[in-house]
């Protein structure tokens, strides 16, 4: 064994293995303290990258969460409309029924006030009934909603209401029930209108089921992207309490072997005194 006193080879060894202790147990504290295992590109530059993607798609995801929400909720202020001027219809019906029959020859003007009312009525549904200032039940709303986090049609929904449930669209603008005859014809318009009605009731309900899959189905994607990203991400803290424990062990013996190896060139006073 070679006495020096220039160079201790062994204390640079200890100091060297204590400093990539005390890297390792920094490391691991940051990681523990922030509960993620990559806490900046050098971690994992790789799985950096894919975690951002990632997240990403799931903020995306989110905001399309919401677009739907307000998709349904557009759907049902329609759907809401569409209910109350098919129970005028109905109601319109009821009065036609009864002025068509000979019995009520001396209450038509009565029963055809009413039927007048009720068809200013419609037309007031119609032109009240919008969603942000776009109107819905005139035949011209068709608006595409973003789904999904890309740019393509499996994300996106178009929703069209391109029937008009206005009385002239529903050929009602000109009935009455001034006479038998004028509501015997009433009662044919009003039936048709109706069905128009409820055709497009129909149509309403159908697209808020497919939203509410769609609503289901971006969830469920959204979680298994987050599990997908937290599995990349995030630092599992019982494994990583096991590496802090066992750097902060070396550490400490880094320490005590750096202090022995520091004080072997002192042997050397053996030599000369």
């Amino acid at each position: 064994m070679s006495f020096k006193i220039q160079t201790n080879l062994t204390a640079l060894n200890s100091h060297q293995r204590l400093a990539e202790s005390s890297r390792a147990l920094a490391r691991s504290m940051e990681r523990l303290s922030s509960g993620y295992r990559i806490n900046r590109a050098a971690d994992d530059a790789a799985g950096l990258a894919i975690a951002n993607r990632f997240r990403a798609d799931i903020r995306s995801l989110q905001v399309a969460q919401r677009n739907i929400n307000e998709a349904t909720s557009l759907i049902q202020i329609a759907e809401g409309a569409v209910g109350n001027i098919e129970a005028i219809l109905e109601r319109m019906k009821e009065l036609a029924t009864q002025a068509a029959s000979a019995n009520a020859s001396t209450q038509l003007s009565v029963l055809d006030d009413e039927f007048q009312a009720l068809k200013d009525e419609i037309d007031r549904i119609v032109n009240a009934t919008n969603y942000q200032g776009t109107s819905l039940l005139d035949g011209t709303f068709s608006g595409v909603f973003q789904i999904g986090p890309t740019n393509s049609a499996h994300d996106q929904l178009t929703v069209t209401l391109s029937s008009a449930l206005d009385t002239t669209a529903l050929a009602i603008d000109a009935s009455d029930l001034t006479s038998q005859a004028n509501a015997q014809a009433a009662l044919t318009s009003v039936t048709s209108a109706i069905a128009t009605a409820n055709r497009v009731l129909g149509e309403l309900g159908a697209y808020q089921n497919r939203l509410d899959y769609a609503a289901s189905n971006v969830a469920t994607t959204t979680l298994n992207y987050q599990a997908s990203e937290s599995t990349i991400r995030d630092v599992d803290m019982a494994a990583e309490m096991v590496s802090f424990t066992k750097y902060q062990i070396l550490q400490q013996v880094g320490t005590s072997m750096l202090a022995h190896a520091n004080a072997a060139p002192q042997n050397v006073l053996m030599l000369v005194s």
